[in-house]
This record gives C-alpha cells, structure tokens and sequence, in this order.
C-alpha cells in the first residue's frame, strides 16, 4: 500500500442520534474513539481522530447510503430500513446487532382478512420501496402504495388506507391506536455499509476495522 493511501483518512457517516451514540461507544472500546464528539453542545457535524487517521460525521440516516455510495464517505452506519430502502450501490458488511426492530404490515384487525384473501390492498407507509417489494414480489399481491412522512398509524383510522407498512419496536403506539402487527415483513438493525471502490482501494484497513468491531460484539 502506498503513502499515500496510508495517510488518507478513513471517512465514516453516522445517522445521527441514538444510532451514532451507539457506535462511537462501539468504536471507542476497539480504539477508535473521539473526544470531541462526546460534548453535546458541539455543533460540529465532522470529528476527526488524528492518531487513527479516521474521520466521522453525522448525517440524516436516509441520507448515509447516498454518501456512501458517492464515494463521499468510506464507510457507513445506518439502520438496515434505510440500506434496504435506499437501495444503493453499496456493500453490507455487518450486522451490529442493535437498534434491532421489525418492519411490519399493521392494521385493525379487521385488515387480516384482506391480506389473507389477497385482494387489492391500500398501503400507507414512509417506505414505499420496501413495501413494494414486499406485497409484489414476496405475496404477489396487488397493492397501491402511498408514502407518507409521519404518524403513519393515522392512515387506516381516518380510512386512507388499509394497513400501513412501518417500524415496530414495542407495538404501544399501535396498540393506542386500535392497531397491531398483521403480517412480519423482515428483521432490522443497525449495519455496517462500505463504499465498493474503497473497499477495494482501502481493503486491508476496512476489513481490519469490520474484524474488530466483530470481535467487539461478540
């Protein structure tokens, strides 16, 4: 490896809040840590640790693929809802193994019957993307997908649709709501996202960082 790719700084995004704060934990108990990112007052939204030669910031979490498959940043964390929504030219390296929460079809109880009939179904959801892929290629269901940016669980109350497609962790705000957990979509949690061309330019330093945050979680 040349010099010059030696003294380049390894970039990684983090989707800001509980997310990032996770991982830089993870990343402080394997050597990588950074002591200005730990004042909360700071408004900083780029950190660098000199001694490693690696930098951090912090974006939206939508947004992370985006800079990562750009080459804008090496490496990237982010909850698989985003990796798999986003669908970038990126690879996924590792599960970190929290953050963990389900995607789910959810509904009055009512809906069952309708998702067991397979007929057209309304759909409302902030991942549009993931909720095609799922009602079309995996139950080869008819359904008209509308996105919406937030209280998803307002939309089958109010009639605009069926069910809708989101993130559950503990299931109260469903069950304050009238609704529950219908059908499992997939799995989610924190991962870890690599740049194809930097892993490639830098392999040896990306692969020496995922081995040891494997180590770290085990």
């Amino acid at each position: 490896m040349s010099d010059n790719t030696e003294n380049r700084y390894l970039t990684v995004a983090l989707g800001k809040g509980r997310l990032a704060d996770k991982a830089m934990d993870l990343f402080e108990s394997i050597g990588f840590g950074c002591e200005e990112m730990k004042d909360k007052k700071s408004r900083k939204l780029i950190f660098v640790n000199e001694e490693k030669k690696i930098r951090f910031f912090l974006a939206k979490g939508p947004d992370v693929p985006t800079y990562v498959e750009y080459g804008a940043a090496d490496i990237g964390i982010v909850g698989e809802d985003t990796v798999l929504e986003e669908s970038r030219n990126i690879y996924e390296v590792l599960d970190l193994g929290f953050g963990k929460c389900r995607m789910c079809v959810c509904g009055p109880a009512s809906a069952k019957a309708i998702l067991d009939s397979r007929r057209p179904i309304r759909v409302a959801t902030k991942y549009p993307l993931i909720a095609r892929n799922y009602f079309y290629d995996q139950k080869s269901t008819t359904a008209e997908i509308i996105k919406l940016n937030g209280s998803i669980e307002l939309s089958p109350i109010v009639g605009l649709s069926d069910v809708i497609v989101d993130i559950v962790e503990t299931g109260s705000t469903l069950r304050e709501n009238g609704l529950e957990v219908l059908e499992e979509v997939c799995d989610l949690s924190a991962r870890v996202v690599v740049n194809p061309v930097s892993m490639r330019m830098e392999n040896k330093r990306i692969m020496s960082l995922i081995s040891d945050l494997k180590n770290a979680i085990r």
